[in-house]
């Protein structure tokens, strides 16, 4: 049981750097008067004092390579078994 409490904490400390890194590096792009891009099928309503976006191209995106990473991180750090 000791283990899974390793395996646990190995985890999230994983997951804390990963968040850390994003988190400094929106941070350091801010700062530079960057934003996201604006996709082809990101919807933009804008009215006076008022503006919505909805990101639906750039999540699409955004999904198909973390999902193309992960298959990789599988593939690959399992020696090539399944």
């Amino acid at each position: 049981m000791e283990e899974s409490w390793r395996s646990l904490a190995r985890l999230l400390i994983g997951v804390g750097s990963v968040l850390l890194l994003m988190g400094l590096l929106l941070y350091w792009l801010a700062g530079r008067s960057w934003s996201w891009p604006r996709l082809p099928g990101d919807i933009v309503i804008a009215r006076p004092g008022f503006t919505l976006y909805i990101p639906l191209g750039t999540s699409l995106v955004i999904s198909i390579v973390l999902s193309l990473l992960f298959w990789i991180f599988r593939r690959f750090g399992q020696g090539g078994h399944f």
